[in-house]
Order: C-alpha cells, then sequence, then structure tokens
C-alpha cells in the first residue's frame, strides 16, 4: 500500500538565483568559468600599468615629477568614476546594463595602451615634429613623458567603464550564497594573472616595450570579448526617477545619498588609507633593481628579469590562500576575515622593512606580505555585497572609488617629495604599513558600527538618505 510520502515527487537539484536569473549547479559553473577567465585576462591587462613608473624613469623623470604623474590615475577617477557608474546602473539594454559598456570600452582601452607601449618612438616622433616648426628646445625625454601623460589620461578615461562594469557584473550575476566561495576563486585567478606578467613579462618590458604592450593589448580584448558574449544579464526593474534639476540636480542627489550616512562614510575612509598605501609600492621595483639614483641609499641590485621572478614567485602562495579565505569569509563573515588580514598585513610590511637585505629575503617577506594582503582583499572583495546597498550598488562602488582616488591623489606627490629627502627606497615598505595601520583604525570603528546595527543575525544595509 503506497502513501502520499512515497508517490511526492523526487526534490529537484538546486537551484542558484540572482535577481530574475535562475542556475542550475552546472550552469553556474559555466558563468563562474567565464567571470574567472575575464579576471585572469584583466588582471595581465591591468598589470601593464604598474611599469608606467619605469617608463618615465627610463626618460629620467624625478621621483617628484613621477609623484605629481601618479596624480592623473585617481583625479581622472575622482570625476568621472561617478558618471560612468550611474550611467551603468541606469541602463537598460539588450545586452544588459553592465556589458554595452564593456563591449564598446575595449578596443579604444587597448588602443591606449599600445601607445603608452609606444612612448619612445613615440616621444621621438613629437620631438621631430615640434623641431621641424620651430621648437627646437624641446627634448626627447620631455616629448615622451608628455606622451605617456596623455596616453594614462586616454586609458584611464576608457578603463574606467571596463574596471566599474566588471566589478558590478560580478554582483549582478553570481549569487550571494556562493559569492564568498567566488571572491575568493576569483582572487586567486587575478593573482595567478599578476604572477603570469610578473614571472614572464616583466622582464622582457625593457628591450621589447612595444611589442609586450601589444601582444597583451591583444590578449585581453580576445578574451574580455569572449565572456561579454558567454556571460548574459537577467531584467532590471525600471531605474529610479532621475532627480530634478538637471544634471546638477543628479550630481546633488548622488553626493546626498552617497555620503550622507556614518556607516558608509566610515567604509568609504578604510578606502582612502588602504589605497593610499598602495602609492609607496611603486618605489619597490627602484629598492629592488639598479634603478636607484645618485645620492640615494643601495639598492638590492637585481636585474629586471630577476625582480620580476621574485615578484612573480611571490603571488603563488597568493592563489591557495584566495582559495580559503573564500571559504572562511562564508563561514566567519567577511569583515572578520578582513579584520584579520589587515592586521597581518600592517605586520609583514614592517617586516619587509627590517629584514629584507637580498633576493632571498626579499623573496621570503614579499610572500608574507602577499598572504596577508589575499585575506584582506579576498574578504574585502566579498564584504561589499554584504553591506552596500544593491539597489545603487554601482553607485556605492564608484563613490567607494572616490575615497580611494581622494587617498591616491593626495599620496603620489607626498611620497614622492618624501622619497627624495629620504633618498631610500626601502621606507617605501615603512609608509605602505604606516598607511595600512589607519586602515585598520578605520576597520575596527566600522566593525563596531556594523555590530551595531545587527552584526551577522539582523544587518541589513541602513537606508543611504537616512
Amino acid at each position: 500500500m503506497s502513501t502520499a510520502s512515497d508517490s511526492s515527487p523526487a526534490p529537484g537539484p538546486k537551484l542558484y538565483r540572482v535577481g530574475t536569473l535562475t542556475y542550475t549547479r552546472n550552469k553556474l559553473l559555466l558563468v563562474v568559468f567565464w567571470m574567472l577567465w575575464g579576471d585572469f585576462v584583466f588582471q595581465l591587462f591591468e598589470s601593464m600599468m604598474t611599469v608606467t613608473g619605469l617608463l618615465l624613469r627610463w626618460q629620467g623623470a624625478s621621483d617628484t615629477l613621477m609623484g605629481w604623474m601618479g596624480t592623473l590615475s585617481p583625479t581622472i577617477a575622482f570625476f568621472w568614476n561617478p558618471i560612468v557608474a550611474t550611467q551603468s546602473d541606469r541602463h537598460r539594454g539588450r545586452l544588459g546594463r553592465r556589458r554595452p559598456f564593456l563591449l564598446w570600452a575595449t578596443p579604444p582601452a587597448v588602443f591606449c595602451l599600445i601607445m603608452l607601449g609606444a612612448a619612445k618612438p613615440g616621444g621621438i616622433w613629437v620631438h621631430g615634429l615640434l623641431s621641424s616648426v620651430g621648437f627646437e628646445s624641446v627634448t626627447v625625454a620631455g616629448c615622451s613623458i608628455v606622451w605617456i601623460g596623455v596616453g594614462i589620461v586616454s586609458f584611464l578615461l576608457f578603463n574606467a567603464y571596463i574596471i566599474q562594469g566588471f566589478a558590478c557584473l560580478v554582483v549582478d550575476v553570481i549569487p550571494l550564497e556562493v559569492m564568498g566561495k567566488f571572491t575568493g576563486i576569483y582572487r586567486s585567478v587575478g593573482a595567478l594573472g599578476s604572477m603570469a606578467f610578473n614571472q614572464w613579462a616583466l622582464g622582457y618590458i625593457e628591450n621589447y616595450t612595444l611589442h609586450v604592450f601589444v601582444v597583451i593589448g591583444l590578449v585581453f580584448a580576445v578574451g574580455f570579448t569572449l565572456i561579454i558574449w558567454n556571460v548574459k544579464e537577467g531584467e532590471y526593474p525600471p531605474p529610479p526617477p532621475k532627480a530634478p534639476g538637471g544634471r546638477m540636480g543628479a550630481i546633488r542627489e548622488y553626493f546626498k545619498s552617497s555620503f550622507r550616512h556614518r556607516f558608509y562614510l566610515n567604509f568609504f575612509v578604510i578606502t582612502i588609507f588602504y589605497w593610499a598605501s598602495l602609492v609607496p609600492l611603486g618605489y619597490v621595483i627602484f629598492f629592488g633593481t639598479q634603478a636607484g639614483k645618485p645620492g640615494y641609499a643601495p639598492t638590492l641590485g637585481l636585474s629586471l628579469q630577476d625582480f620580476g621572478e621574485v615578484k612573480g614567485w611571490s603571488y603563488v602562495l597568493q592563489i591557495p590562500a584566495f582559495f580559503i579565505v573564500g571559504f572562511l569569509a562564508d563561514y566567519f563573515h567577511p569583515l572578520r576575515v578582513a579584520l584579520v588580514g589587515m592586521v597581518l598585513t600592517v605586520l609583514s610590511y614592517f617586516c619587509c622593512f627590517w629584514f629584507v637585505d637580498g633576493k632571498l629575503t626579499l623573496l621570503i617577506w614579499w610572500s608574507v606580505n602577499q598572504v596577508a594582503i589575499s585575506i584582506y582583499l579576498g574578504a574585502s572583495t566579498a564584504l561589499g555585497p554584504r553591506v552596500l546597498p544593491r539597489e545603487r550598488y554601482g553607485q556605492f562602488v564608484s563613490a567607494n572609488y572616490i575615497f580611494g582616488m581622494v587617498g591616491q591623489v593626495l599620496a603620489p606627490p607626498v611620497v614622492g617629495m618624501l622619497m627624495q629627502r629620504i633618498a631610500d627606497y626601502r621606507y617605501s615598505f615603512f609608509l605602505s604599513g604606516v598607511l595600512n595601520a589607519l586602515a585598520l583604525v578605520a576597520l575596527i570603528v566600522f566593525y563596531l558600527q556594523w555590530k551595531k546595527l545587527g552584526g551577522e543575525k539582523s544587518f541589513t544595509p541602513p537606508d543611504p538618505a537616512s
């Protein structure tokens, strides 16, 4: 005799949902694969901008000039990213709201990157052109530096759409319940991309500059186009009505809703100090290689090839660390894991400052530092979707970028002048440690406020207008 329970249908496969998208396990794995592939080529692409300091140094730029040039990126992002994020949040089209911007911004961004790689022949060409019309006082180095500056600005304008669009696409297509695990693997793959660049590309930059820029630019263009066509977005509700008052009204509404609530301000302050801490790291390559300057403290004297290998191997431990952190973030909550990671990051920077005295110790302590950073970054990547308003996620990501850019606008000239005064590139580790210590203080304050708003049991992102 059969019972009702005997005749009940077997449970179907587990489904994962985000917005209007519904995945089976296999479909979700396919989306994850394409997003991870995109992250790999994205990290290769973004790594190219880390060598702009070398491009400038090869043209004789001083530390102070490089510091001021370093403000170009954050200054542009400060004014441009809010526009980009708002456009993306409000757009509704056949390809969704993120992919159209990724599709059209990729070709010009790749072109601008390749033009950066052509800085040396470009500077020679501009110098010849100006000399032929009577500007004989200009130098090839000066023309090359201007070429680099124009290339950076042009690249940043288009790259902003790629950075914002890809970051927001993750939240739009990856279910929140697996976000911690995904971001851990995502960061692992990103570390693999950074390792690949430093291990196999950085050593060729000096002698084959344009070739490296062209190859990586084309790899990115092909790779990113694949994810645009293979990752589908769902349907979105209509965008909120535009603020009254036209563009000025929209700007007022943006700043009012983004920067009014103290909880979100605390979140942004963490970013100010953390992003500022990345600025001194641009000088580590001068500490590690033979690119020092007369009158400065001795450097480690490694070749660019050896330095690239050390930096590449330092990413190896990041790969399993990011993977493990993703699971820990889901289990303990990203905010708690981020606190541990930030404490370890501060300590590891000071250990680099005190104990690095050669290739082996640079490899050891920089690897320890990269593991500590991976704990923080892996957790903080999963933190945003947990604490920021989902319906305004792109807006708040851009607001967070604004604060990060404030740190990166203020830090480069200060760090550049300090380096020129101290005349010892070892202090790049010390300055990064100090700035991360300030970020740690802000993170502790944010954690206490999160607990006050309900913590893990009952927290929901507060109303930005409250």
